[in-house]
């Protein structure tokens, strides 16, 4: 690293402190997704205090913010997520389910670390920028409702993400890594049937049932599966069944309902196919429907010259380091849940030699943390679930990283993730992350060849063209 990006990390690292201060600000908040009210307003705080431009609830979001520092281009945005998952309140560093509020929420996720990381990169950028005079802008997007908000679909829907050059962004894992491979597109929508009640026994004639059609709905979707792509999916629950009294003729039910597919464009295929099946069942059941969108996103579009720029910066600063407490706490940690032993990464699970490895640097580590770097790997990866960082990867180039902020096999959504964000492990795993997007974004701005790479790549990637998910009356929806 030349010197002028050198002390862009040690930005970084000078503000190692505050960059936890905000992440566990975040994390005693533990606000859900769209509801980040306090949240955003400590983010917008602490950047206007760090000399960057606010704009407040973007896109009509009010939780949504920008905060930009330079002047021109290019303009590389960094993505910051800070919502909290239902009923994962738990006492941080503890190695037992300890919850704080009976019921509550937590950062089972880790994005109270997630939008702390991309916040320390925005703050060595920003040093660098000043250091050197260099032209460009740098831009931290607060993006909320990642956990069934799609905030940045919405920001998509306004073509927020066509001004960037590109976007980087991290996620809290088990391993450090550079991210690949695509992942499933997905659309939620609620049916919500109205029939009309009568006494099951003595008018059953004059009784027409919102239940009946929203199982006829069920048994349309099961026989569709026959005719979708292997790689789609469509989930269920029903979320209102009309009622406790098997003596009444339900007047109302709904259903909620979940598309996937490794395209976005092909989901909107489906998700009409589904509506046609809500028509016909309330057809047959003569009732009707109102048809409520909830959210949705697209797949993931990799773009590997900027995979590579991030992998040779995670190669020059290495990993985070542990203490022996910190290895301890983790081991521990380990043993409370099945699948420690497991093989981490996105390349060990699609191949095989890249699986041999990993093995062999798991075995070398010798405690649950995984204290090494995996090997880069760009062939064909599907994450089978969702995120709409899809979303700006089909308006702009994109690039993600990986850093491990819990052990090893650490399920998702879990409390031990609570736990162990708020501990000195998943700071150091924000501020590493943050260092390697700001090494890798002074890279961008400092050399024109690697973003018109990125820009070739992303152009011949998505020529097919952005097949927005989101209707367009459609507004962000606050999950119950």
């Amino acid at each position: 690293m030349n010197q002028e990006k050198q002390a862009a990390v040690a930005a970084v690292e000078e503000k190692a402190g505050l960059v936890a201060q905000v992440a566990d600000c975040i994390w005693d908040y533990a606000e859900l997704s769209l509801q980040e009210e306090r949240s955003a307003a400590k983010y917008c705080a602490v950047l206007e205090e760090e000399g960057f431009t606010v704009e407040r609830g973007i896109c009509g979001i009010p939780t949504a913010f920008s905060a930009a520092y330079g002047a021109g281009r290019p303009v590389i945005g960094l993505l910051a997520e800070y919502d909290a998952l239902s009923g994962l309140s738990q006492r941080a560093g503890s190695l037992e389910r300890a919850e704080l509020v009976p019921g509550g929420c937590g950062h089972g996720c880790g994005h109270n670390l997630l939008g702390a990381g991309a916040f320390a990169a925005a703050l060595g950028v920003k040093a660098w920028l000043e250091r050197t005079g260099h032209p460009g802008t740098v831009v931290l997007y607060g993006c909320p409702g990642e956990e069934g908000g799609a905030a940045k679909a919405f920001m998509a829907r306004a073509e927020l993400w066509r001004g960037l050059d590109a976007a980087l962004t991290w996620h809290p894992d088990d391993v450090n890594e550079v991210v690949t491979g695509s992942s499933n597109a997905c659309i939620q929508t609620q049916y919500l049937f109205t029939g009309v009640s009568s006494h099951a026994a003595v008018d059953p004639e004059r009784g027409r049932s919102a239940l009946d059609a929203v199982e006829l709905m069920n048994l349309g979707v099961q026989f569709l599966r026959e005719h979708m792509s292997g790689k789609a999916r469509i989930h269920y629950a029903i979320t209102d069944a009309g009622g406790r009294s098997p003596n009444v003729v339900q007047p109302r039910a709904s259903v909620l309902y979940m598309v996937r597919s490794n395209r976005v464009a092909e989901a909107v295929e489906l998700q009409a196919r589904v509506d046609k099946i809500a028509q016909g069942a309330a057809l047959m059941t003569e009732t009707t429907f109102e048809k409520k969108f909830i959210d949705g996103l697209a797949d993931t579009v990799p773009n590997h010259a900027l995979e590579t720029v991030l992998y040779r910066n995670f190669q020059a600063l290495g990993v985070p380091a542990y203490t022996a407490e910190e290895h301890a706490f983790a081991d521990a940690l380990a043993r409370t849940y099945p699948g420690s032993d497991g093989l981490p990464g996105i390349g060990a699970k699609f191949d095989a030699a890249l699986a041999d490895q990993v093995r062999r640097l798991r075995g070398s580590a010798g405690h649950a943390m995984n204290g090494f770097l995996a090997p880069l790997y760009q062939g064909e990866a599907l994450d089978p679930g969702s995120t709409d960082v899809g979303d700006v990867s089909w308006q702009c180039p994109t690039g993600q990283i990986h850093v491990a902020s819990w052990p090893n096999g650490c399920p998702g959504h879990s409390w031990q993730n609570v736990s162990c964000g708020r501990t000195d492990i998943g700071h150091k795993a924000a501020v590493h992350a943050g260092k390697v997007l700001a090494a890798t974004v002074v890279d961008l701005m400092e050399d024109p060849e690697l973003l018109a790479a990125a820009a070739a790549e992303f152009r011949r990637q998505t020529a097919a063209g952005y097949t927005c998910p989101i209707p367009a009356g459609a507004q962000p929806v606050v999950p119950d």
